[in-house]
């Protein structure tokens, strides 16, 4: 049986003690089931906001926890932890998101889908609403998201980190390997993009 040790959190909550770390890295799955029950709503909802469907969602998350079971041995303890599972994450969701753009972009899957009536499940955002957002009603949430499925891959990913996932522009800097400033460019010029496009769905939709 797996000796308990004091487990110290930051203030939002991340795990980082050292010794929990190395008793992961020991392959202590005591330590591991743990770490799954304290970053598994963190990680399933970074990867709801890159893909907005809870079921690619969920198998993603899943994908990274065996990621980070696999390669826990290889984390480098000057780093930190949450850091290190949210660039999993985000990475994960990228990779489908760019396999489901390039399926999605040949005609012979567009045949395939059309000749057995199946709707690409990517597609389905139906009743779509993102924990981390508070929005008035679905539909503002809908357009919200298709516009930052339009940004840069790189606005999109620190914009999503910031404002939807609530980290710092620091954090956010950790996590994508840039510098501050870049992240700060970014996060301003996604906001500048979203504000253009949502100006004609605010102007039609104008409430008195």
């Amino acid at each position: 049986m797996s000796q308990q040790i004091p487990i110290t959190k930051t203030d939002k909550g991340f795990i980082e003690n050292p010794d929990f770390i190395t008793r992961l890295t020991q392959g202590d799955e005591a330590a591991f089931k743990t770490l799954v029950n304290d970053y598994k709503d963190r990680v399933y909802n970074t990867c709801l906001g890159f893909l907005k469907n809870p079921h690619d969602a969920e198998d993603v998350a899943q994908e990274v926890f065996i990621q980070v079971y696999d390669s826990i041995g290889d984390f480098r303890e000057e780093a930190e932890l949450s850091t290190w599972i949210y660039r999993i994450a985000v990475t994960k969701s990228l990779e489908l998101q760019r396999y489901r753009k390039r399926k999605k972009r040949s005609g012979f899957f567009q045949a395939l889908n059309a000749m057995f009536n199946e709707p690409d499940e990517a597609e389905d955002e139906s009743g779509f609403m993102h924990p981390g957002l508070a929005l008035e009603n679905k539909e503002r949430g809908k357009v919200l998201f298709r516009e930052i499925d339009k940004l840069t891959e790189k606005q999109r990913v620190a914009f999503t980190l910031h404002k939807v996932e609530g980290l710092s522009y620091k954090e956010v800097a950790k996590v994508m390997e840039l510098k501050l400033p870049a992240v700060e460019s970014l996060i301003h010029r996604a906001k500048q993009n979203l504000q253009k496009g949502l100006a004609s769905y605010y102007q039609q939709n104008e409430i008195d």
